[in-house]
């Protein structure tokens, strides 16, 4: 059976204190089931434990028959490998392990340290587990995923690929395999709206048994039949689709009550899972620590005290502020970068909310960078109204600048006193990751301590490179409303439809070149849903 069943799952990160503890749910044969809850709260970790990547402090797990995994980074840590190595990556164990011999007799062949015996066994091996009929599965995923043919999956490159090309091959190659569970982390993630919507239906069509992490709320609303909710230190499931778990969750928080009842429901459970260790310790002496360590927990958790358990909601309060500009903050002339689309000039005001959208690999980060002054363009001119302040959020969080630096320092940086960065980071969800590194925060912990120094550093013109990739459902929540109320000009490149959709107009470049305005979101997801027929579409001026 195609079932994932999970039970007492504990993990305390090395040198850390406990991430979860009690994660206990299952996912039956066929389901499609979401892991959600706070950035940090441990959702990827629960992925790499099921797919035996680490291993649990704690627990039990079961999945049915044959399990493929997707990490949440695939194909974008080493650009320099094959695609043929990247894909090897997401097979089974066994033609993952044969493959793998196969490259090293490769190697060994053409240095000469290898007569051909170690090589024709590889061979054997391979087609033996069947690895012919991988690389026609592959071919046949490279031929709908990829722009350019692939002749050779051993020596074409992953960096020769975009971001979203190599995320496609693989989802295409995993949706397409037969497994009977898939494990994916953030599959949307790089994707633009087109291939987006291409993984919903892939998703709804694909009879495995699912098991993913994403914030894609569009996706998730269409995809999603079982939500499983991190909250607190433990879990809970709404068995029902996405689409109605805030109705459900909201039904659950007042059934807990207030503050007291919610806290003495807390209190029971870490004194029950006290009492359930202190018996597995005297069973075995190695548990003794872990009773401990559960006994201090909740004697921790007395001593506090009322209020609230830490299942209350996640309080995220983003405060943009802005200042006035002239009318006319950027004016575009006549602009084109490279290759990847043709001169194009428009203007944007005091006040717009602008979304660059169009296909992976059109230019639009390299518009937004030319915009933010960072570089310039290879065509034309973009001049800035006066009294204009830029700041950037860039997709990856690549903030050399931070590196090294604990958040708090960073944003002391930014405000008079250590009172106020505290304040600060807490707005933000941030105290408890006060004296961390940034090197070391979560991808959504990056994201929001970017956007708390955009706060407080003033700006009046915003350039935003995919803002809520790797935020959390709640925190792109809080900055959409922030922006909603931001004093100055929003400009953004995003794939986020739930995002878009508060945008006032849209430039789309499109694959040929072509530059679109595009005046309200509707008109703009149909551009995207048939880019062929762009120039034909009611009320889209091209700007080329």
């Amino acid at each position: 059976m195609s079932s994932i069943v999970v039970s007492d799952l504990d993990y305390a990160p090395p040198g850390g204190d406990s991430l979860f503890f009690d994660i206990s749910f299952g996912v039956s044969p066929g389901e499609h089931a979401v892991i959600v809850g706070p950035n940090g709260a441990g959702k990827s970790t629960i992925l790499r434990i099921l797919s035996k990547e680490i291993e649990a402090d704690e627990g039990e797990f079961a999945l049915g028959g044959t399990a493929l995994t997707m990490s949440q980074d695939v194909g974008m840590s080493r650009p320099n490998d094959s695609l043929r190595d990247m894909l090897l990556d997401i097979a089974v164990p066994e033609l993952r392990s044969a493959g793998q011999k196969l490259v090293e007799a490769e190697k060994a062949m053409a240095d000469g340290t290898d007569d051909g015996m170690a090589y024709a066994n590889a061979i054997i091996a391979w087609g033996d587990l069947g690895g012919y009929e991988l690389e026609s599965q592959w071919a046949a995923a490279a031929e709908r995923s990829v722009k350019s043919p692939v002749d050779d999956f051993s020596t074409r490159l992953v960096g020769e690929l975009s971001g979203g090309e190599r995320k496609r091959l693989v989802l295409d190659i995993l949706l397409h395999s037969g497994a009977d569970v898939l494990l994916l982390d953030e599959p949307d993630n790089y994707l633009d709206i087109p291939t987006r919507v291409w993984l919903e239906n892939q998703i709804i069509n694909c009879p495995s048994t699912i098991l993913m992490v994403s914030h894609d709320r569009s996706l998730l609303e269409r995809t999603a039949t079982k939500v499983v909710v991190l909250e607190g230190s433990g879990c809970w499931v709404h068995g029902g689709p996405y689409a109605t778990f805030h109705d459900a969750r909201a039904a659950r928080q007042s059934q807990l009550g207030d503050a007291l009842k919610r806290w003495n429901a807390e209190e029971r459970r870490l004194h029950g899972h006290m009492k359930m260790m202190k018996t597995r310790a005297a069973q075995n002496f190695k548990n003794a620590t872990k009773a401990n360590a559960a006994e201090t927990r909740w004697e921790k958790f007395v001593a506090a005290g009322p209020p609230p358990p830490p299942v209350a909601d996640q309080k995220i309060q983003v405060g943009l502020r802005g200042a006035d500009s002239a009318r006319r903050v950027l004016n575009i002339v006549d602009v084109a970068i490279d290759d990847l689309f043709l001169p194009f000039s428009d203007e944007v005001h005091f006040g717009e909310r602008v979304g660059l959208i169009g296909p992976n690999g059109t230019g639009k980060t390299h518009l937004l960078r030319s915009l933010a002054q960072e570089t310039t363009p290879t065509e034309g001119s973009i001049t800035l109204g006066p009294r204009t302040s830029i700041g950037t959020f860039t997709q990856i969080n690549d903030r050399p600048d931070f590196l090294g630096h604990a958040a708090f320092d960073i944003v002391r940086g930014r405000v008079s006193d250590d009172e106020k960065a505290m304040k600060s980071l807490a707005r933000y969800g941030l105290a408890g990751h006060a004296r961390q590194e940034f090197e070391t925060l979560s991808g959504g912990q990056k994201a929001r301590l970017e956007v708390l120094c955009l706060e407080l550093e003033g700006h009046n013109v915003l350039l935003l490179d995919e803002p809520t990739d790797n935020l959390d459902i709640e925190s792109s929540e809080a900055l959409e409303q922030a922006l909603d109320g931001f004093v100055g000009t929003v400009v953004a490149v995003s794939h986020d439809r739930t995002f878009l959709e508060r945008m006032d107009r849209f430039i789309m470049i499109d694959d040929d070149g072509s530059v679109f305005s595009i005046p309200d979101f509707e008109l703009a997801l149909e551009a995207l849903s048939k880019p062929d027929q762009t120039s034909n579409l009611a009320m889209v001026k091209t700007l080329t």
